[in-house]
């Protein structure tokens, strides 16, 4: 059967867009092949035809969804008053917990990752590097370029910690608290460097 140009291109990207929110919501070891092509409406037998291997999808899947959240983080940070506050109370975020399929490559998949091979290590590594940029951009312009950046590591290794507690545990009371203590934190580590 023939296709219209474009059809592979289009199914490799809807591949890759289901496999981005899949990894997320289910983890790495639990988004197989065959379930992934089945979410896609396509058959185990036809992933070849797009993907070398699992970890070549594994990549652009990752890829897919880092830009998802570089974009999620640019709109909150250019919708908000406070650019920085904004950012980190989206992201420790009820919604951003309840949805990770939609959420943070990092605060989904950051143990399974560690555990990958160096391709996707690599890429995930050059993710965390520009996010700290892009949060060390948000803080005074003031403090150093070694403190905003001393700083920015720290916010995103203390936010990726909590949203990864506040859905780990069973108690929603708990969870809420994780959050929200998670936000004082924070913005009382990024006002400090303004001292």
């Amino acid at each position: 059967m023939r296709y219209e140009k474009g059809h592979k291109d289009a199914t490799r990207k809807r591949i890759v867009e289901i496999a981005s929110k899949q990894l997320r919501r289910e983890g790495v070891g639990a988004s197989g092949v065959a379930a992934l092509m089945a979410s896609a409406g396509l058959t185990h037998g036809g992933f070849y035809a797009h993907f070398s291997s699992k970890d070549a999808l594994i990549q652009e899947a990752l890829a897919e969804a880092i830009e998802q959240v570089s974009a999620w983080i640019g709109t909150v940070a250019a919708t908000s008053d406070d650019k920085l506050e904004g950012v980190i109370r989206a992201y420790l975020s009820t919604h951003h917990r309840d949805n990770p399929e939609n959420g943070c490559v990092a605060a989904a998949l950051t143990p399974e990752i560690g555990r990958h091979s160096p391709a996707v290590r690599q890429l995930f590594t050059q993710s965390i590097e520009k996010h700290i940029d892009i949060l060390a951009s948000l803080l005074p312009a003031s403090a150093t370029p070694e403190a905003r950046r001393s700083v920015a590591t720290a916010i995103i290794s203390g936010t990726i910690g909590m949203m990864q507690l506040a859905r780990a545990v069973d108690d929603e009371e708990l969870s809420e608290r994780i959050l929200n203590d998670g936000i004082a934190a924070c913005l009382s580590l990024a006002r400090a460097i303004k001292a």
